[in-house]
């Protein structure tokens, strides 16, 4: 057994999105109050701790991804003293927690990019930001041909303080996020300063937005592919992610963090928004002396397929696990589709196909060697709200482009926790309350307090997983070995006979194996497993 500094190794970490948690003063958004309040529903679901999105100081264009104030607590949110009553009943319950930490880029409103806005072209005020001259005669073209992942160009222009146009600034996402200049040392400086606030402040660890960033192409020269990132809304321009200086950054960070765990031997955790080629990229994130975990996308990316699956598996387990890391699985999150609704067919609220399928990959994801990161909400087995009206969406994809292609507002409906109408215990205000996203009339189906009196929800079946996660030796860290399986079944073994199996075809299938029944994520009659359905048992061989 690893000792308790090595927590993290075999973590499940429940990611709380604030402001759609639950909302303790009536004004519809979520807060650190109401996270606190959630705290007991949390540890009897049993997770290890909860990762808490952004709550700092923001003008909230990106929901608190564009920072003005990385110490500091918006007031939406609650304020610092709220943080540390969350902290004091966090480690009574022995719940961890992690921050969200935005490296990559600020708000427009820090007082770092406004003194840089009323600086001169060449100061040491825009030497921390990316500031350029644009093209053409009159500087009026952006600098290169760079596209923004919400949409649009990269590049904004800004008036200067004489009110000529000037310079521009680059912003991978929105133009109130201008990216920061790490190749000035400053900048990093600033950063270690911010960890260790909250490191102080007696924090687990931190999860990176976008880790992979950072460090663009020197030279900033134009891309083959201009528009591939907004194409794709992922990072793949190769001259603005995943370049090898950040390397330094995380070795930097990770010294920070065991330079702690020395003072109290409590780990520190980093675990990065990794999004790179493949696991062999991703691999070298997570070597020994760099960043704890990085979340291994691709099984969320991954089609409903066992061969897909299995390939995916493997190739995370020879390469991510190869470094002594151990592999963090995710199949949910803030910036994607809901299982139920991306694995339904078609993509409508809470198909019965799209719902066996996602309990069957919970349980697989939970069977998996390594950690696990639950979204809030996937363990009541939430779709997608897809039919948001235009005049409430509020992600900036829409804004900049227009198309509720890859909107990510369907996934931050806040969550429903009583009753048979919106706010469904949500919010503690009046009736009238509105939440700061309407919660569709269906969510009574998926209340929390429904989900705890049906022992064959969702919920049960992540606390049922959860449980036996924590009580069996053969899950959590370690590896698997690959049973031989009928076509359209993927199976494994873990430890000493623990077995996991996954029906992804539609057609009863003969168990790989006889034993002891533990778990399934639906009705398996003895000797078959049903289409769509995942089963733990113990074997007899």
């Amino acid at each position: 057994m690893l000792s308790k500094c090595r927590w993290w190794r075999d973590a499940v970490i429940y990611q709380v999105y604030v402001r759609s948690f639950l909302d303790s003063t009536g004004d519809g958004i979520g807060d650190l109050a109401g996270v606190r309040a959630g705290l007991p529903y949390l540890k009897k679901l049993g997770v290890d701790g909860i990762w808490l999105s952004p709550f700092y100081p923001s003008p909230q264009h990106d929901h608190g991804y564009d920072v003005a104030d990385y110490c500091g607590v918006d007031p939406l949110f609650g304020d610092l003293a709220e943080f540390d009553l969350l902290m004091s009943a966090a480690g009574g319950l022995g719940v961890k927690v992690l921050l969200d930490v935005v490296p990559n880029h600020c708000s427009s409103e820090h007082p770092w990019f406004r003194e840089a806005l009323a600086a001169a072209p060449g100061s040491a005020a825009r030497a921390r930001f990316h500031f350029a001259d644009g093209r053409g005669p009159d500087g009026a073209e952006p600098p290169n041909n760079w596209h923004s992942m919400f949409g649009g160009p990269a590049w904004s222009r800004v008036t200067e303080p004489d009110g000529t146009p000037g310079q521009w600034y680059l912003h991978m996402f929105a133009p109130e996020q201008p990216d920061w200049n790490w190749r000035t040392p400053e900048v990093g400086a600033e950063f270690d300063r911010v960890l260790r606030f909250w490191l102080d402040r007696g924090i687990d660890g931190f999860r990176i937005d976008v880790a992979a960033g950072l460090f663009k192409h020197p030279d900033l020269p134009d891309s083959d592919d201009p528009e591939a990132d907004a194409r794709t809304r992922d990072s793949v321009n190769p001259l603005a992610w995943n370049q090898p200086e950040v390397h330094d950054v995380w070795r930097r960070w990770r010294a920070v963090c065991e330079e702690y765990t020395a003072r109290d031997g409590r780990e520190r955790l980093l675990v990065g928004e990794v999004s790179v080629p493949s696991a062999r990229e991703h691999a070298r994130y997570v070597r020994p002396d760099e960043l704890h975990q990085a979340f291994f996308f691709d099984l969320l990316s991954a089609p409903w397929n066992a061969d897909a699956f299995r390939k995916v598996i493997s190739e995370a387990m020879q390469d991510i696990a190869g470094t002594g890391s151990t592999v963090t699985w995710v199949l949910n999150n803030h910036d994607q589709v809901r299982t139920v609704t991306r694995y339904g067919e078609p993509a409508t609220e809470g198909s019965g196909l799209g719902a066996a399928r996602a309990r069957a990959a919970a349980l697989l994801m939970l069977a998996l060697p390594g950690a696990a990161y639950i979204y809030q909400g996937e363990e009541l087995g939430l779709p997608e709200v897809v039919d948001l009206p235009d005049d409430v969406l509020t992600d900036p994809i829409f804004r900049r482009t227009g198309s509720r292609a890859r909107i990510r507002d369907g996934c931050r409906v806040p969550l429903p926790w009583s009753g048979q109408a919106s706010p469904f215990g949500f919010t503690s205000g009046a009736e009238s309350a509105r939440p700061w996203l309407p919660q569709p009339s269906y969510f009574a189906e998926y209340a929390t307090d429904r989900a705890l009196a049906d022992t064959h929800s969702f919920w049960h079946l992540y606390r049922d997983g959860l449980q036996l996660r924590s009580a069996l030796p053969q899950l959590g860290e370690g590896t698997l070995d690959w049973l031989d399986t009928p076509p359209g079944v993927l199976g494994f073994v873990r430890g000493d006979g623990l077995v996991c199996a996954v029906n992804f075809g539609t057609a009863p299938t003969p168990a790989p194996v006889s034993g002891t029944p533990l778990l399934s994520s639906g009705p398996c009659p003895a000797g078959v497993l049903p289409g769509s359905t995942a089963a733990w048992w113990l074997s007899d061989l």
